[in-house]
């Protein structure tokens, strides 16, 4: 994964991510999360009968937005990426509540369970390298 993309997740914090629901309609929630660089991961945490849970249970494949956590209207920085929610027997979900809670210890006090994104696609724009300049990445690449 680019270095830029890299470092640009490590510092923010919270994500939109867009899943599907029964009709085919988009629904977006907002998440704290916790990056996991090696594996491409990112890791959140929710009720397990939250709206957005159920309907990933049923279609595991997002999308979703990070944005600066301080919008700046002259420097345009951002990452739009794609990804599926791993299940929870899944072997890199396994490290998922200690990743979380080591970036958000006060979340131990929250009910809930941690879920783990697998990051497919990043497409990141940052103007600070150009106008408009954008960077991509695709895992298997």
């Amino acid at each position: 994964m680019n270095e830029t993309i890299i470092l640009f997740l490590q510092q923010q914090s919270s994500a939109t991510i867009c899943c599907v629901d029964e009709q085919g309609k988009p629904y977006c929630f907002s998440c704290f999360y916790a990056f996991n660089q090696q594996e491409g991961l990112l890791y959140f945490k929710s009720s397990a009968d939250s709206h957005h849970s159920v309907l990933m249970k049923k279609n595991p494949f997002i999308a979703g937005t990070v944005l600066p956590g301080k919008l700046n209207k002259i420097i345009v920085k951002g990452v739009q990426f794609e990804g599926i929610v791993l299940d929870e027997l899944h072997l890199l979900t396994k490290q998922s509540s200690n990743y979380y809670h080591k970036k958000y210890l006060m979340a131990l006090a929250i009910p809930g369970k941690t879920w783990a994104i697998q990051i497919n696609r990043i497409k990141m724009t940052d103007s600070t390298k150009g106008f408009g300049k954008k960077i991509t990445w695709n895992r298997g690449q």
